[in-house]
């Protein structure tokens, strides 16, 4: 019998059945999502009060689905300027509880506000005046009623068919806590700079490269004065193997560039022994160190070039960065 490969990017055939349920999750999960921003008041800017305050770090808990949330929660603080890890709270029971400094705040998730595990880190930040921030649906349970700053859920149904399985719950709880770190983040300037320090591996890591990580040095880079010979720039130009070279004139300023289109518009006027300046094209495009590699990269997409000079204040060249090294890292 032959069989049929099945094509790899063949979508398969809606089903309008699933097509409605996926729908009425979303659009259950998104309503939360409206009344919890509705719903924010100055208990949000107090619990922002307090962990814009913190010498120590934030201690993120919570049992089940509430762990597993509480765990990227912890890493969004910690890669965006909070110090944050997560504690399990059945591990603090036998001996994690020493992993709580007087510095540290706790925050604590439990939809119900009545999860059992959660009983001695509260009662751990109750006798050691450890601020407690608890994020619970229930306003009279008990963490609630313990917490010093207590972040309320609404009372949104759960988007299963039984509602009981969390999912509006967790989202929320998500989209609460991204609110706390965004807020925080726009407090204290966070930067992009900042973010790189947390972030140096992968696609997000190179994107974050700023020019000066990339280009090359002037001491590596092809320069050559205004009233030079063309004989001396193309030595120059083809032992630096950049496809330019870089004009000063005496000040050491950056006035023009030759590159391999300039050499083919003046191949019939005994280009060898011409002057520098009049090859070159004037006042070419540069760069600054501080810029992000990725703008340099726009730069040369926009203007259809490979290499682009990078200079100081004053406009003397510092240095270089070439297409091909942002493609080596990723950058392009």
């Amino acid at each position: 019998m032959t069989v049929t490969p099945k094509l790899q990017n063949t979508p398969e055939p809606a089903s309008e059945k699933d097509i409605e349920v996926a729908r009425r999750v979303l659009a259950i999960e998104a309503d939360a999502l409206r009344d919890l921003s509705e719903s924010l008041n100055g208990d949000f800017c107090k619990a922002i009060d307090l962990i814009e305050s913190l010498t120590g770090r934030l201690v993120v808990t919570g049992m089940g689905k509430s762990g597993h949330i509480a765990k990227k929660i912890a890493a969004t603080f910690a890669s965006t300027g909070t110090p944050s890890f997560f504690v399990h709270p059945a591990e603090a029971s036998h001996g994690d509880l020493g992993m709580i400094g007087k510095n540290d705040a706790v925050l604590a998730l439990s939809n119900s506000g009545e999860t059992p595990e959660l009983s001695d880190i509260i009662a751990y930040t109750r006798r050691f005046n450890v601020p407690l921030i608890g994020m619970t649906r229930r306003p009279e349970s008990s963490l609630a009623v313990q917490s010093d700053y207590p972040l309320i859920l609404p009372n949104s149904p759960e988007a299963c068919p039984n509602k009981q399985a969390p999912t509006t719950s967790t989202t929320a709880m998500l989209a609460f806590a991204d609110a706390l770190a965004v807020t925080l983040m726009e407090r204290r300037g966070f930067s992009a700079d900042d973010f790189r320090t947390f972030h140096p591996g992968g696609k997000l890591g190179q994107r974050l490269l700023h020019v000066s990580d990339v280009m090359h040095g002037v001491a590596d880079i092809p320069l050559v004065g205004e009233e030079a010979l063309m004989s001396e720039a193309l030595v120059i130009m083809t032992g630096k193997s950049f496809g330019c070279v870089g004009v000063l004139d005496n000040d050491g300023k950056m006035t023009g560039i030759v590159t391999d289109g300039d050499l083919r518009r003046h191949m019939a006027d005994n280009l060898v022994a011409m002057r520098v300046a009049d090859v070159m094209t004037r006042n070419p495009k540069a760069t600054k160190a501080d810029l992000l590699a990725v703008e340099a990269l726009a730069v040369m997409n926009d203007r259809s070039i490979t290499a682009l000079f990078v200079v100081d204040d004053i406009g003397k060249p510092v240095g270089l960065v070439h297409i091909h090294d942002l493609l080596r890292l990723g950058v392009a």
